[in-house]
């Protein structure tokens, strides 16, 4: 995927629906957004906006040792997340309802005005 601004604002919408099903760490997100086809995904991406989440009280984070090595965060939503989530999903519906619109509604390569493509 190559639009990053496109892709930064719909990441931080779906790390935050993963993180509302349950507390969850990083790397079992990144592993969410892999099996969903974010295939090209590093911890370089979601640790921006993991911290930008929890600055802006979406989530909340506590440290507990990991019994495979170090210090694990995790993740959990809050009722403001819940919120913000809430209202990421109807912007989205509506942004993506009207951009189908534009992009995809002709017929057999014709534009809505008429013009073939």
């Amino acid at each position: 995927m190559e639009d990053t601004q496109l892709m930064k604002g719909i990441l931080e919408g779906c790390v935050l629906s993963i993180i509302a099903e349950g507390e969850t760490y990083g790397y079992e997100i990144l592993s969410k957004l892999e099996s969903y086809g974010f295939e090209e995904l590093g911890e370089g991406t979601l640790y921006p906006i993991l911290t930008r989440l929890d600055k802006n009280g979406s989530i909340a984070c506590r440290k507990e040792k990991s019994p495979l090595g170090p210090i694990r965060k995790y993740y959990s939503v809050t009722e403001e997340g819940r919120l913000r989530l809430e209202q990421f999903l109807e912007n989205y519906r509506k942004v993506t309802k009207c951009a189908e619109a534009v992009l995809f509604e002709k017929t057999e390569n014709t534009l809505r005005d008429g013009r073939k493509i």
